[in-house]
């Protein structure tokens, strides 16, 4: 369940009839009215939102090595879809890095929400997790190998394009040079 829209985030509207189910899309269609008078058909793709984990332990970030079929492997932070719609975006992104690192921590801060798409109607969450609590074991899903690794920032930043680390959201921390300066950015939304 959706706690937190960021502002000026497209939606399917309320009138739009399901016309595709997939297993991670839904295509959505509506009449919609034209500036001439006319009307047109609109379409929208829908999938669950995204959460993200930037954990911090011992002053460094919690990052995922991953390999999953048909990719190679690749840097991302913890992570995954919020798919169980009882679940808010913290539930999940809790349940996600408990899944994924067998981490828990006991605080959490949204600090950046973002639609990569305006015509699909998707959110990725991050959060940023600090005080360390407890270590278990891993519960990952079948099509899932992960190996759990401690980076400093000033690591994260350097890897390059043959590290693949096309889920680890170098924008978040542009321009940030410790994990002090990490948690000093500013929170979203108050679960």
């Amino acid at each position: 369940m959706r706690k937190f829209l960021p502002t000026h985030a497209t939606t399917v509207p309320k009138d739009a009839a399901r016309v595709f189910h997939g297993v991670i899309f839904d295509v959505y269609q509506w009449q919609q009215a034209l500036f001439d008078g006319s009307t047109a058909t609109f379409e929208m793709l829908k999938r669950p939102d995204t959460v993200k984990v930037i954990a911090v332990k011992e002053d460094k970030i919690v990052v995922t090595e991953q390999e999953q079929p048909n990719t190679g492997v690749f840097y991302s932070f913890p992570g995954g879809r919020h798919d169980t719609e009882s679940e808010t975006e913290l539930q999940a992104a809790q349940r996600e890095l408990l899944e994924e690192t067998g981490m828990t921590f006991s605080n959490w801060r949204l600090i950046a929400a973002v639609q990569p798409e305006v015509k699909i109607d998707w959110v990725v969450y991050t959060f940023l997790a600090t005080g360390f609590l407890s270590q278990d074991e891993q519960r990952l899903d079948a099509g899932e190998k992960i190996r759990v690794v401690l980076k400093t920032i000033e690591e994260i930043n350097s890897l390059d394009k043959n590290a693949n680390p096309r889920h680890l959201g170098k924008d978040i921390l542009a321009g940030v040079r410790s994990t002090q300066e990490l948690e000093a950015l500013p929170e979203l939304f108050r679960y």
